[in-house]
């Protein structure tokens, strides 16, 4: 299986299967055990400082003799000491998220790093597409933490219809149906961020993992409309304080400072009340913890059955 997939051969891993790039939760422990079940682990930078990063990326190296990728937000305020670790240690694959890496490419190509950015829109991809980036994931409004308005099953046909590259599909896909979907609206592969949050190596804080479990279908809000940087989430304490200070129409830095460090405080420190629990729509159906290789084998072996049920409800 797989054997001809493109982006299975264009980054030569077993499953087109990308663990999401998620700041404080994709550390070398998670990134790792992707890439050894098969998939693509990422190294979530976000905000790291270089050093940092430069460390989890040699965890990896320690830890996995496959190809793994590292995320890079292009706000990052360390961003351009970021990419020069990223050269230095010529990480396999980058993606990309918050931002153009067309000024970067070339570096990248020179030492045979592939580029796969993050993309919300069909006018995203095709910019990104002429800057010379190997594949887009396209990831919809289901997705946890920052989000685009469109869904993952409207985006993901229209930006395969515009450009010429992979597609991998993002938002809301945790399991075989989600996986058969993707294939299904022309997408080569999946990333899943949710799915890995409540797996045995994914370093979340216990009170976030648990509150991930207890999550129901609507269990999310997004937070930070006003402010252009809208964030879902798992409603609680801190997104109601979000709610009551968006409609009283409260200063946008004012909003922002309240969201300041949510993320670490809620996945390093446990604190999920006045924490950011970022997790996508999908997160009711996690009822357990799992190790990723029992994710990822259930996920692949799963495939030939939703296959299977599909076609039999075509007939």
């Amino acid at each position: 299986m797989f054997e001809n997939n493109p982006i299975c051969k264009l980054l030569n891993i077993k499953y087109p299967i990308f663990q999401g790039g998620m700041a404080w939760l994709g550390t070398a422990e998670l990134a790792s055990a992707v890439s050894n079940a098969g998939g693509l682990g990422i190294i979530g930078a976000g905000h790291m400082p270089p050093d940092l990063l430069r460390a989890e990326i040699q965890k990896v190296k320690k830890w996995t003799d496959k190809p793994f990728g590292v995320n890079i937000m292009l706000m990052s305020p360390f961003v351009k000491e970021v990419i020069q670790v990223v050269l230095d240690e010529r990480v396999p694959v980058i993606t990309t998220g918050a931002g153009n890496p067309g000024e970067y490419i070339p570096a990248f190509k020179e030492i045979g790093t592939k580029v796969i950015p993050v993309v919300a829109s069909v006018a995203l991809a095709k910019r990104l597409v002429r800057t010379g980036v190997d594949a887009v994931i396209a990831e919809g409004t289901e997705s946890g933490g920052h989000v685009g308005e469109i869904t993952t099953m409207a985006l993901v046909p229209q930006v395969v219809d515009a450009i010429d590259i992979p597609v991998i599909a993002a938002g809301g896909i945790g399991d075989s149906r989600g996986m058969a979907a993707a294939f299904a609206l022309g997408a080569c592969g999946v990333q899943m961020g949710s799915r890995f949050v409540v797996s045995e190596e994914c370093i979340a804080h216990e009170n976030y993992k648990k509150m991930v479990i207890k999550a129901k279908d609507r269990s999310t809000v997004v937070t930070g409309r006003s402010t252009g940087h809208p964030v879902r989430v798992i409603a609680n304490k801190l997104t109601r304080k979000f709610d009551e200070m968006e409609k009283a129409n409260a200063p946008i830095e004012e909003i922002e400072k309240l969201g300041a460090g949510g993320l670490n405080l809620a996945a390093r420190k446990g604190d999920v009340e006045m924490g950011s629990v970022m997790i996508g729509q999908i997160c009711g159906m996690f009822k357990e913890v799992k190790p990723v290789k029992q994710i990822i084998d259930e996920i692949v072996s799963g495939l030939d059955t939703t296959f299977q049920k599909a076609e039999n409800n075509c007939k």
